[in-house]
């Protein structure tokens, strides 16, 4: 029975944080504005006050466990972020040949387009309405991820109005979610995995101006299918060299049993 109180407790909670989220971030963010003048820093001090319902969710949840090792940001950056680098350098080197460097880039779209969207989308949306239900529930990873990597990739259909690209839009943001999913799990619930992941791709995307939306042209997804073959190859690497198990099995997939809860 706790399990299921562990999911409604997840579940209330981030739906409190989306709606309040969606009512009123560009108000909070603007009145913040107002006092720091810095479009940037306001958007992430935004996204910090309204993660607060996620925040006390998250500690009901883990108890008398640290709240920084139930979202997995205990683990460490430093592995995090070579490994998340190591992965990503096909773009940054794919897109210098095929992509004029963006030399009108701003502090501002650094600090959003970079910063909050792959510290905190990967913390509200991978660690916590993916990683706790996976965590803390008997539910498997394809349960845990999909109602998140459906509202992660709806959240990005503001980019375009044209429908082919809508569906391409939102099948890659989808896929996106559920593999950025799979490496935190397999990382060890490292979220400093997935947020370095997403953080050196958004990068690359803004550095070269490679495109104004996800989807991108046939060229950057050329190198983006690089970097996903890396995150599996590298992935699969590690763990044989590490002598480690994969936690995503056929008996984890749907319902977990209690010991295999982290």
């Amino acid at each position: 029975m706790i399990r299921y109180k562990n999911l409604l407790v997840i579940l209330l909670f981030f739906v409190l944080y989306f709606y309040l989220d969606d009512l009123y971030f560009n108000r909070v963010r603007t009145f913040i504005d107002s006092f720091i003048n810095n479009k940037g820093i306001s958007h992430n001090l935004s996204y910090l006050f309204f993660g607060i319902p996620l925040i006390i969710g998250a500690s009901i949840v883990s108890k008398r466990k640290n709240i920084f090792i139930s979202l997995g940001l205990s683990r460490s950056i430093i592995e995090g972020f070579t490994f998340s680098f190591l992965c990503t350098a096909p773009m940054f080197i794919g897109f210098a040949f095929f992509f004029s460097v963006n030399v009108t880039i701003s502090l501002n779209e650094f600090l959003i387009s970079c910063i909050a969207a792959a510290f905190f989308e990967e913390l509200y949306f991978r660690a916590y309405l993916f990683g706790l239900p996976f965590r803390f529930t008997r539910l498997g990873f394809i349960p845990s991820i999909i109602a998140g990597a459906l509202l992660f990739a709806t959240i990005h259909l503001y980019q375009s109005q044209d429908v082919a690209t809508l569906v391409g839009i939102f099948l890659t943001t989808f896929i996106g979610a559920i593999i950025f999913a799979w490496v935190y799990v397999e990382w060890k619930f490292n979220i400093w995995v997935p947020i370095g992941l997403h953080f050196f791709m958004n990068l690359s995307w803004l550095l070269f101006a490679v495109s104004d939306n996800a989807l991108g042209n046939t060229y950057a997804n050329v190198f983006r299918i690089v970097t996903i073959v890396l995150i599996f190859t590298l992935t699969v690497f590690y763990k044989k060299l590490k002598g480690k198990p994969f936690y995503i099995t056929k008996s984890t997939i749907w319902m977990q049993n209690d010991k295999q809860i982290a």
